[in-house]
């Protein structure tokens, strides 16, 4: 089985390092668990009739009182979620946000500012630039992205030191995370830069990591010269190389590379000789990205995994069901918001809230 270093939402190998590669990097110093994680895009756009508007409706309140709980576990993964859920629906949530921001892991804390810039989130200086200075490095960088991309003047200049001086390549895939979504076309030479460098520290798989993350952001910023590599790394030759796969499923679909779509069609349905599938995680962000690309009929695959033993795979397949479009969806996100693992309850509940956005 694959494993991944980003906690369940991006919550994302839907979302792989989604906001949440900022908890699973923090946390690994510490005794945080690792899981998949999916990062967040907007879902397409759906329709629903009047039944479904109210089985939706009273879905979200649901969900609501899933994030307050969830907001007071004692696992970060768990406050994480919330964070990512409450950036949703600030309006109903801040007190979560608030609390994120001075919550005692640092994993959170940087969680929590990369959900403030990436939903836009206004009136978080103070704290953030409180954060610039904290502890860990990780979170400095969250914090730095979230000024950028709130408007608030700040100098930029240290996203270059993190992404190509930093040690940590935590610190680094963030970093180019960041300036992909700032959308500043004046960091493109930067990425070029980073991406021809070498990084003698790293390992093999870890370099690959970044270097995908480079791309994603070269092409967001509008070079679209990474893409072949992109769809390259959909191949994996050895094991080591399943974690960069399912990256480049998900970024893929990030980027709307719709040329793509076929070759994510035949990940989900290709056997090897002994007739095994790709694992669960890479099939499961196929399905979210082809969703992505217009084609959201993956419901299916989720379907496959929402009974898992493991409880990542069914927190995986509720963020497919935020994406894919299927009558039954919301009954199922309906039950997941009742899952007996804490984990799973608060990453359906940032899938609700995420799907109820597309209504």
């Amino acid at each position: 089985m694959m494993t991944n270093n980003a906690f369940v939402p991006r919550l994302a190998l839907i979302a792989c390092f989604t906001l949440a590669a900022g908890l699973a990097a923090c946390n690994n110093q510490g005794a945080a668990r690792e899981k998949p994680g999916a990062r967040p895009t907007d879902p397409p756009r759906a329709s629903p009739g009047p039944g479904g508007r109210v089985q939706m409706s009273m879905l979200r309140e649901k969900a609501i009182n899933v994030v307050e709980e969830a907001s007071k576990s004692e696992l970060a993964e768990v406050r994480a979620n919330a964070v990512q859920a409450a950036s949703l629906v600030p309006g109903r949530l801040k007190s979560v946000i608030d609390a994120g921001l001075t919550d005692a892991s640092p994993g959170v804390r940087g969680v929590t500012a990369l959900a403030i810039g990436r939903a836009s989130l206004k009136g978080y200086e103070t704290p953030l630039r409180t954060l610039r200075s904290d502890g860990e490095p990780l979170v400095q960088v969250s914090a730095l992205f979230a000024l950028i991309k709130t408007g608030v003047e700040v100098d930029r200049s240290p996203m270059a030191w993190y992404l190509l001086d930093h040690p940590s390549p935590w610190v680094k895939r963030q970093a180019a995370e960041s300036l992909g979504q700032l959308g500043d076309r004046s960091a493109l030479p930067l990425l070029r830069d980073a991406a021809r460098a070498k990084y003698p520290s790293l390992a093999p798989e870890q370099v690959k990591i970044l270097q995908l993350l480079i791309a994603e952001a070269m092409i967001r910023l509008g070079d679209d010269t990474p893409r072949q590599a992109l769809r390259a790394a959909l191949y994996p030759s050895r094991p080591e190389e399943l974690e960069a796969a399912a990256l480049a499923v998900t970024i893929i679909g990030e980027v709307q590379d719709r040329e793509a779509t076929s070759q994510l069609v035949h990940l989900s349905e290709y056997r090897d000789r002994t007739g095994q599938r790709y694992p669960a995680e890479v099939r499961l962000a196929v399905a979210s990205s082809l969703a992505r690309l217009g084609l959201p009929q993956g419901a299916f695959i989720a379907d496959e995994y929402v009974n898992s033993q493991t409880p990542a795979l069914r927190a995986q397949a509720a963020m497919v069901y935020a994406v894919t479009k299927g009558p039954d969806n919301l009954e199922k996100l309906d039950r997941l918001l009742s899952d007996p693992d804490p984990i799973v309850r608060s990453t359906a509940a940032v899938a609700v809230l995420r799907a109820g956005m597309s209504g």
